[in-house]
């Protein structure tokens, strides 16, 4: 008998960015202006230890620490791992390796990129040093680099500093990104490849015979898998929803608009979408709605009213 393919299940790269924007106390606002001006700054503890990077609270007693000192520019990589392959926004374009370096004059340790030839030239125990950014703005990248250093550690007790520079940073933005492979697994993949021909799919628990949209793949209440599939809608009702008054970056939508929970007809689960062609203050929980698909779409644009009488809370309450 002939085995028919399963279909294949869908993978896509995916983004996930925003910038993150903090302000600093006086420690760290200390530490990023001497960076911006080639000065390394730790704070000391009352047991004598130098932190670097500095923190506002000793991590062993939880006490607040404010004396700065400055340590030295040169240093020895206490562990390291190489980068063969740099990404997008690291420190290097070419393979370099993460170390971390304990200043001369710290106690502690500072991650960064050291620039090396390759992983034979990396060790344990080697000497290197700072390689200053050509424009420095306050910011850990003002450290563009260590590099290797034949010098010895650096002599002398390290300095007190009263952290007072000239137009300080008072807050950062950092941006976050990550970057992965997500797939949707084998019920979503189905899911979706329906919704292309304007069909929307669900499964059924064969225990409690509730329907998902979308599919799970298992049932989250009865712990097995679902396999039977099960059309619903395309109509469904407006459960519960909330108005959207901030416009979001790259979404070409006016505000107000109206974001809903919509339980379709037939499913046990409600899935949520944009509500049009109604004012966003008529909206209201058990309005009737329907999809409305744009040429070339996988999924619908919104959910617009389909002029039938309101569905009554006890129909859908226990979707709320």
């Amino acid at each position: 008998m002939a085995t028919v393919p399963s279909p294949e299940v869908l993978r896509a790269p995916l983004v996930v960015e925003f910038p993150f924007t903090r302000s600093l106390g006086p420690v760290q606002s200390a530490f990023l202006t001497g960076l911006r001006e080639r000065t390394v700054l730790g704070v000391k503890t009352s047991d004598g230890r130098t932190l670097v990077p500095p923190v506002e609270y000793d991590p062993v007693t939880a006490e607040e620490i404010r004396d700065l000192v400055e340590v030295h520019a040169t240093g020895t990589v206490t562990t390291w791992a190489w980068n063969h392959e740099p990404r997008r926004g690291q420190p290097l374009s070419g393979p370099f390796a993460w170390v971390l370096v304990k200043l001369d004059g710290a106690d502690t340790a500072l991650l960064h990129a050291l620039d090396a030839p390759g992983p034979d030239a990396v060790r344990s125990g080697m000497r290197v040093r700072i390689r200053w950014a050509a424009e420095r703005t306050g910011a850990i990248t003002d450290i563009a680099c260590f590099e290797a250093y034949e010098g010895q550690e650096a002599g002398g007790e390290v300095g007190p500093h009263d952290g007072v520079f000239g137009e300080p940073v008072t807050g950062i933005v950092a941006p976050a990104r990550l970057d992965y492979t997500y797939s949707p697994g084998r019920a979503q993949t189905k899911y979706i490849n329906a919704l292309s021909d304007r069909r929307t799919v669900g499964e059924r628990c064969p225990s409690c015979h509730k329907v998902y949209v979308p599919p799970r793949g298992a049932c989250p209440t009865c712990g097995v898998s679902t396999t039977d599939a099960v059309e619903v809608g395309p109509r469904g009702t407006v459960t519960t929803y909330c108005i959207v008054n901030i416009k979001a970056k790259n979404l070409d939508i006016e505000v107000p608009y109206v974001y809903a929970h919509i339980a379709l007809d037939g499913a046990d689960l409600a899935l949520h979408a944009r509500i049009a062609g109604i004012p966003y203050d008529q909206v209201r929980m058990g309005l009737r709605v329907e999809p409305v698909w744009t040429e070339g779409a996988r999924f619908p644009d919104h959910y617009r009213p389909t002029g039938e009488p309101d569905a009554d809370y006890d129909v859908y309450k226990e979707l709320v």
